[in-house]
């Protein structure tokens, strides 16, 4: 976005504001896609930014619901459908039942419980529920290959599920290439297990990569790179990629304003009107690196290190630890870019109940407000 842009928002709605450029947001979809190939699907993880939500509709063929919340939201926008790939460690009978009875495209299942529930349901639904079979890859997600092969070795008493696929993610943020290659490996060879043992050839398979975001540089390099593995695995069975943060980072800027300017010891602080309960993003390690920030000075100086901090009554709202700035004062606008995942909902928001900032979307060259300011002290107010 331009500077003039960016200027006259905040003029306009004031700050703290998200702006989330959504033009800019599908083109990097598209780009990826045209990397990756039409072949590839795109599936959007809609926790990393659900206001992206009615413009990832868009661009991407699947939708990730990790909670009965996120599903609300699909309801709301009318997409909880065949799109929706619905997942999450800890899914309810009840919450299963919803999602069957909304008619979700898929369902994922993390243990051999789950298997149980979603089996319930689709035999209460009269239905036949297409389900991917999440595979442990370290973490509390997902089944072990033992309870994975218990599974597909007992299918008959899951008549009503169809075991279309596996679905396998490690993390987020993961730069080396080499560990989404040894894994895609090893997800043909478990494949070819698959069907030697049991006689059944999965059609699907939903792979998280998790790669880096560009928060301190821009690029799609990640996404060029894992070209070659992806298309080789199109190869042999239909490939669903899943990301969050990979497709929205770059395309959001945080508006904070410099409400306060002062020196302790030949350290200068500034105080801006937001902070870390908003503004939350993998990499900023307590303001220890320098993210890419716009100053719109109101006059010109010599250039400082400042530490900018937000409004929070903690010594851990700390923004950027050391940031050089030319002529920093009260009431300069201040713009933290490739904000587009997780700040909006990742941070402590509740915290000493100050507002939640607005957020606003640019849309055709045109800002589009979708939640005013909004004030979290009732939710922190006891009932008496």
């Amino acid at each position: 976005m331009t500077d003039a842009s960016l200027q006259k928002i905040a003029a306009t709605y004031g700050t703290p504001t998200f702006v989330f450029d959504t033009d800019a947001l599908q083109a990097r979809v598209r780009a990826i896609q045209a990397i990756w190939g039409r072949e590839i699907d795109l599936c959007y993880s809609i926790k990393a930014n659900p206001f992206l939500l009615p413009a990832m509709m868009q661009v991407t063929a699947r939708l990730e619901v990790c909670s009965p919340g996120e599903l609300s939201l699909c309801e709301s926008l009318h997409a909880a459908d065949a799109r929706v790939i619905y997942s999450g460690v800890n899914k309810t009978p009840v919450d299963i039942a919803r999602a069957v009875a909304d008619g979700v495209g898929t369902c994922t299942a993390e243990s051999l419980l789950q298997l149980r529930y979603l089996q319930d349901a689709a035999r209460k639904a009269a239905k036949r529920l297409p389900v991917l079979l999440r595979l442990n890859a370290g973490s509390q997600f997902g089944m072990s290959k033992e309870d994975l092969f218990t599974a597909l070795a007992h299918r008959r008493e899951t008549p009503d599920l169809e075991f279309i696929g596996i679905h396998y993610f490690v993390g987020t943020q993961r730069k080396k290439l080499v560990n989404q290659q040894k894994e895609l490996a090893m997800l043909r060879e478990l494949y070819a297990e698959i069907e030697q043992t049991f006689g059944l050839r999965l059609p699907e398979l939903e792979y998280g990569p998790g790669l880096a975001g560009p928060y301190f540089t821009d690029t799609l390099s990640p996404a060029k790179d894992l070209a070659p593995a992806l298309r080789e695995v199109s190869s042999w069975v239909h490939l669903t990629v899943e990301m969050g943060r990979f497709y929205t980072a770059e395309c959001g800027y945080y508006l904070t304003t410099a409400m306060d300017c002062k020196d302790h010891g030949g350290q200068h602080y500034c105080i801006v009107d937001g902070g870390m309960n908003h503004l939350n993003y993998l990499g900023q390690i307590m303001g220890m690196k320098r993210p890419h920030l716009r100053h719109f000075a109101a006059r010109a100086a010599s250039v400082q290190d400042w530490t900018l901090c937000g409004s929070l009554c903690t010594t851990n709202d700390v923004l950027v630890r050391s940031m050089p700035l030319a002529g920093l004062c009260p009431g300069d606008l201040l713009v933290f870019e490739n904000t587009g995942a997780y700040s909006v909902t990742e941070g402590l928001g509740l915290f000493l109940s100050r507002d939640l900032p607005q957020v606003i979307l640019w849309q055709n060259g045109t800002p589009h407000p979708v939640r005013s300011e909004t004030p979290t002290y009732p939710i922190n107010t006891p009932a008496v």
